[in-house]
């Protein structure tokens, strides 16, 4: 009996990846332009995947696309930082409440916060801290909370991305996830919902102070 060889990723694909990688670790900065022919150069590929592979980021949120701009990575302001984390503040820490409640495993959690702990540069912490977060609502037993906290998970990693460099605070907020991941291994819901939803009202309080969320202390 043959293996089954695994899927070659499209090229569409592997330049999706490696402009989002790019973005989220601060290599393209907001408001870059994102010129097709340098792109397809850069990856080895003709403007055909380059092109699909933007407008699926322009989809996320990720690049604008202007008939005058051409396109351009997002910019991050206070209002986009509302916007996201809003939605985040809505929807995450309910997400991990239930997660708890119904005994989900949090290994993938642990060991994301082992990875953040451990990673050498902001780029390798960046993705460990999205991974960890995305462990903790994941879980939570609706597929439909899931992916509609997936569909602002880059979004808020680009925020993050910009707020880090002005101001980097991810020892704070490595202490906040490590106190977040006790409550839940602890089975307590509440107290872990609770906690998230400071961690994520604090964090774009003291990045965007001018964003101006009420939802602090609402859990």
């Amino acid at each position: 009996m043959t293996s089954v060889p695994t899927p070659i990723p499209s090229r569409t694909q592997f330049v999706l990846e490696g402009i989002k990688h790019r973005i989220l670790t601060g290599q393209l900065t907001p408001g870059q332009a994102l010129v097709e022919t340098e792109l397809a150069a850069q990856f080895g590929v003709s403007k055909t995947p380059v092109r699909e592979a933007l407008k699926t980021l322009a989809g996320t949120g990720l690049v604008v696309m202007s008939q005058y701009k051409g396109v351009t990575v997002r910019l991050v302001d206070a209002d986009m930082a509302r916007e996201v984390y809003d939605v985040r503040l809505l929807l995450e820490p309910e997400a991990l409440k239930r997660a708890v409640q119904r005994g989900a495993s949090l290994d993938t959690a642990r060991e994301a916060l082992t990875r953040a702990d451990a990673a050498i540069d902001t780029a390798e912490r960046s993705l460990a801290n999205r991974e960890f977060h995305r462990a903790l609502y994941l879980p939570c037993g609706n597929p439909l909370l899931g992916r509609m906290l997936d569909e602002v998970r880059d979004q808020a990693a680009l925020v993050s991305a910009v707020a880090w460099a002005a101001s980097p605070s991810w020892e704070r907020e490595a202490g906040e996830h490590r106190e977040i991941l006790r409550l839940a291994l602890d089975g307590d819901a509440d107290g872990a919902a609770r906690a998230l939803h400071s961690h994520i009202a604090s964090f774009v309080r003291r990045a965007f102070p001018e964003a101006g969320l009420e939802q602090e202390g609402q859990q």
